[in-house]
């Protein structure tokens, strides 16, 4: 009776031993997670300058799936772990956890790609919500970003689902500074010397006028005239302007310019010229 009952209490102690070891080791790699997740929200707190509150943001939502997958991982781990203390045979249990995964990666291997495809996105900070981007044939504002697909607004306003998995090439307009190419197109006859010199004084007095100024990263400038043909000539401004800010700065150079040519007498082109491409109008420059 009491070689059996010291049989009993030193196989209590040993698997005791080993389920604490288990748990304090599984314990450890939690909170190592916990502090690895932690530092990714603080390196983006203390981030400055565009886009650091969108940054803090989408650094939280990393954060959270990061931490909440690692520690199922090290739950499952734990429990395989001490199956065997009880006496089963994990054998067939993980062979059969190995076949369901390998059917369920194939199932879900577009899944799996859209997740990765968007931890990149997020940890390389390719774009964040917000952001004007063109991804493909789709332009349009991050509305929503998640690790699995981007929600973009386009120009007409529908909201267009991408799997991150399919994002390659992107080309964010939002980062930085935005540039505009702004053409004043006159009619045949019209003296340009006096068109440049209101161009000129058209984008000084732009410069200067500080409801304006804060727009603008550089310019606008005259860079010259762009063409010259029997119907008229184009002259060309060229601006850099703070992101998302291009339409408003073309529009109020518009305004400004249509002014400063009427008050000199100066006629503007009546002809308006339009590249069609396929099905598609395409043109590389704005036209005032």
């Amino acid at each position: 009776m009491n070689d059996q009952l010291f049989r009993w209490m030193e196989l209590a102690l040993g698997n005791g031993t080993r389920l604490l070891a288990i748990l304090l080791i599984a314990l450890l790699l939690n909170r190592l997670l916990r502090i690895f997740t932690r530092r990714l929200v603080h390196s983006a707190d203390e981030s400055s300058g565009r886009g650091a509150q969108l940054r803090e943001q989408q650094m939280r939502t990393l954060a959270g799936v990061l931490y909440s997958a690692g520690t199922a991982v090290i739950v499952i781990l734990s429990f395989l772990l001490a199956l065997p203390v009880f006496g089963f045979n994990v054998t067939p249990l993980a062979a059969a956890a190995g076949l369901a995964s390998l059917a369920i990666g194939f199932g879900a291997q577009h899944v799996v790609r859209d997740i990765i495809n968007g931890f990149f996105i997020v940890f390389e900070d390719q774009y964040a919500v917000g952001d004007t981007v063109r991804i493909g044939e789709v332009s349009g504002r991050v509305e929503h970003l998640t690790l699995r697909r981007t929600l973009i607004r386009d120009a007409q306003g529908a909201i267009v689902s991408l799997p991150n998995g399919e994002i390659g090439r992107v080309a964010n307009l939002s980062r930085d500074w935005g540039q505009i190419f702004l053409d004043t197109l006159v009619a045949a006859g019209q003296p340009l010397d006096q068109v440049a010199a209101a161009l000129e004084t058209v984008a000084a007095e732009f410069r200067a006028d500080a409801a304006w100024s804060p727009t603008l990263v550089d310019g606008p400038r005259l860079l010259g005239m762009e063409s010259l043909l029997p119907a008229g000539a184009t002259l060309r401004l060229h601006a850099r302007t703070a992101p998302n800010r291009q339409d408003d700065v073309a529009r109020e150079l518009r305004r400004r310019i249509h002014q400063a040519l009427t008050a000199r007498g100066i006629r503007l082109d009546g002809v308006q010229r339009v590249q069609l491409v396929g099905d598609q109008v395409t043109g590389s420059a704005q036209q005032v």
